[in-house]
């Protein structure tokens, strides 16, 4: 059987374009759409990465400034140490304080000091030829003129002590160097000299215990109404080193 179709090509031709449009504008419609989303996405993206930017750029920023704050610092750093390193090399390590305690400790009534001196040294292996740049005096405990001028010595020194004094006796110079000698304080103990002296005073006791005083060791001389009295002492220089270093 035949089937007779009654509509016209027209009609049809009609139809295939109405459908032909509505595809088009359904595909039109979602590329629309995509691009709205797409839009949507990288606008979003955008703005995030300029704030990554924003605050990347603030934290260079902070950390210029901190790199600045700390090359600063080191250059504080360097100079602080090169004054340190110029403090260590001119100081003596002498504790005048100290020494002058273990003196006292040492010197008993029959002893009197006239001078205390504190040389700093070169070490043997390091000393100058020329003498007069090979000492330099750190520390002078007696009056000295402000005229003369000495180098001052850097590095490694050791300290030489001079004492000038009177004793009693001889013996008390003996047993002073002795104690100088066992004192942890003191090294090389040298005496320079002593020889025995007649010392004037107002009674004739200076140095001397009452019952030490008799008439062979003591004469009263009369000028005016003032005794004055004569007696023999023994005046001393001794020269050691401070045992404050160690060799290696």
């Amino acid at each position: 059987m035949k089937e007779i179709d009654f509509l016209p090509e027209w009609y049809k031709s009609g139809r295939r374009r109405q459908i032909s449009y509505r595809t088009q504008c359904v595909i039109l419609g979602g590329v629309f759409i995509a691009l709205v989303v797409w839009n949507f996405v990288t606008s979003h993206s955008m703005s995030k990465t300029q704030a990554q930017v924003i605050q990347m750029t603030t934290h260079q920023k902070q950390a210029e400034r901190v790199s600045a704050k700390l090359i600063e610092l080191k250059n504080e750093m360097t100079k602080y140490h090169k004054k340190e390193g110029l403090i260590e090399s001119i100081d003596s390590r002498i504790d005048v304080a100290d020494i002058l305690a273990e003196m006292s400790y040492l010197i008993d009534e029959r002893i009197v000091l006239s001078k205390i001196e504190l040389i700093s040294e070169k070490f043997p292996d390091k000393q100058d030829k020329d003498s007069s740049q090979s000492k330099g005096k750190v520390v002078r405990v007696v009056k000295s003129g402000y005229g003369s001028r000495q180098e001052l010595l850097l590095g490694d020194v050791r300290c030489k002590v001079l004492i000038e004094g009177v004793a009693a006796d001889a013996s008390d110079v003996a047993a002073f160097i002795c104690k100088l000698e066992n004192s942890p304080y003191f090294s090389q103990v040298v005496l320079a000299f002593s020889r025995n002296t007649d010392i004037n005073t107002a009674s004739g006791n200076l140095l001397r215990p009452k019952t030490e005083l008799t008439a062979e060791s003591s004469k009263t001389i009369r000028n005016g109404t003032e005794s004055l009295g004569v007696i023999q002492a023994s005046i001393f220089e001794i020269g050691c080193y401070l045992a404050n270093y160690r060799e290696q």
